[in-house]
């Protein structure tokens, strides 16, 4: 069965909508226009094309970098479950029954059914169980790179929602509860780190309430956007899964007191989602807009040839061998006008772009466009390398501190519920006093047609609330203050 969603049409040039006035078709049109991804002929999955996986792999060689240093180990698990492993954890089984997909063809050697993993605690703790036998064997830091399916998925929102997606997931084993809180948190903090210096994206981090936190954890932290339409979206996860899953599967340590213990777990993970919250964040109504630490393309050099002189295309690769520390292309094609390749640079969200014409050649000088503010810049050849320098810096600042004035400018405390209510309405981010209950939060979601509980702020402490604070919707006591708002 083929997706239903038609790719937009190949004559058609640029972005035919704004982003202000219809940010779903913008996005989409983004998505194809930029070549980051295409919609495939299986009904609810995606395509990611040369353009957007190069983006997900300088994400990957970004976070392996930093799990090196955390002494982290990645490794590969198989993407079947036999379905005696869901049963083996009850309550987590029962959070992804609606998005487990099953194969048709029984495990020869078991006859039980086999799922595709829509996560992999229990295929990977099943392994656990026969590696861990001391506590010299912890912590164990695994981590896997991986695709994941979620069948309940139908209709395909190009990075943000399919039924098979790619990600990352941590899975580690500790001796005590403390240390297990402790990485689980020093993740999340990780993901804010990669957000902000590679995506230049700014997010809340905290905990989710129990009705919103993963299926069989004690307890969920989340990093939320917040993007330019008014809505959140998750853009990873770490969680404290207890000794629920130790317990289920088996897995114990001998301790230094020669006794039998159970071990604390977490795990963690984002996925390619976060190019989703990267296009939403800085695109713009010419397409992409790309921060130069995840840019494929950091400079794109562009000669203007006349009568087939070919002396600024002799220039341009001069130039690039100057600046070969980054990642630079010289677009030399001599099918494409100049103009044109303007305008592809533009929608690919390329930084900077360097033209080079006869004149520039005769007053030794090279142009600079860059891509956040579309401004120019005349510079000469000897002060070339500082400024690209200067501006890439600038442009990761500069994208990121637009970002943060999103935040800071949407930001309520409404005083009632009726406040929170038009509030929510506005697509406002929301801190309000909140009781944590389900029940509360069922409540919340109905009579604002969709928001919901984001996150507790880490930094708030139960102590530090007032004595009569009471929750915003209820009026029962507050177990904090939360974030709240309308979500993908």
């Amino acid at each position: 069965m083929s997706n239903s969603k038609k790719s937009p049409q190949a004559d058609e040039k640029g972005i035919t909508v704004k982003k202000t006035d219809d940010m779903p078709e913008w996005y989409g049109q983004v998505v194809m226009k930029s070549e980051l991804a295409d919609y495939s002929p299986v009904r609810g999955t995606m395509i990611i094309r040369p353009y957007g996986y190069a983006i997900w792999q300088k994400i990957q060689d970004y976070f392996n970098a930093r799990l090196k240093e955390l002494k982290v180990e990645n490794a590969y698990f198989p993407m079947f479950i036999p379905e005696s492993f869901f049963a083996k954890e009850a309550e987590h089984a029962e959070g992804f029954s609606p998005e487990v997909a099953w194969v048709t063809n029984k495990d020869e050697d078991s006859g039980e059914r086999l799922a595709l993993r829509p996560t992999s605690e229990t295929i990977m703790y099943d392994s656990y169980a026969k590696w861990i036998r001391s506590h010299r064997d912890l912590p164990l830091r695994i981590n896997q790179w991986c695709n994941i399916v979620r069948w309940e998925v139908k209709d395909v929102k190009l990075f943000l929602r399919s039924r098979e997606f790619l990600w990352q997931e941590g899975h580690c084993v500790y001796t005590t509860e403390e240390e297990c809180d402790k990485e689980a948190l020093m993740m999340l903090d990780e993901y804010v780190r990669l957000c902000k210096d590679l995506l230049a994206i700014p997010v809340i981090p905290g905990k989710k309430s129990e009705k919103e936190k993963f299926a069989g954890a004690k307890w969920t932290s989340t990093i939320e956007a917040y993007m330019p339409d008014g809505k959140f979206l998750q853009s990873g996860t770490s969680h404290n899964l207890g000794q629920g899953f130790a317990k289920a599967f088996g897995i114990t340590y001998k301790g230094e007191d020669e006794q039998n213990h159970l071990p604390w777990q977490s795990s963690w993970g984002f996925s390619t989602r976060l190019i989703g919250a990267l296009i939403m964040q800085h695109g713009d109504d010419k397409g992409l807009v790309l921060p130069p630490s995840i840019a494929p393309i950091q400079i794109a050099i562009v000669p203007i040839v006349f009568k087939k002189d070919t002396a600024p295309i002799d220039e341009a690769h001069k130039v690039a061998k100057e600046l070969e520390s980054y990642e630079v292309k010289v677009d030399d094609r001599e099918e494409y006008s100049a103009g044109w390749k303007f305008n592809q640079y533009e929608m690919k969200g390329v930084p900077l772009r360097i033209e080079i014409g006869p004149k520039d050649i005769e007053k030794g000088q090279v142009v600079i466009a860059r891509r956040d503010t579309g401004e120019k810049y005349f510079v000469k050849r000897g002060d070339l390398k500082d400024k690209v320098e200067e501006l890439l810096q600038d442009i990761q600042e500069n994208l990121y501190s637009k970002a943060q004035s999103n935040i800071d400018e949407n930001i309520v405390e409404p005083k009632d519920w009726n406040e929170f209510v038009k509030a929510a309405e506005a697509r406002k981010v929301i801190i309000a006093p909140f009781c944590g209950k389900e029940d509360c939060e069922d409540i919340i979601k109905e009579e604002t047609k969709g928001a919901n509980s984001r996150c507790f702020p880490l930094e708030q402490q139960s102590k530090d609330l007032p004595e009569d604070c009471t929750c915003i919707q209820c009026g029962k006591p507050a177990i904090g203050y939360a974030y709240f708002g309308k979500c993908y």
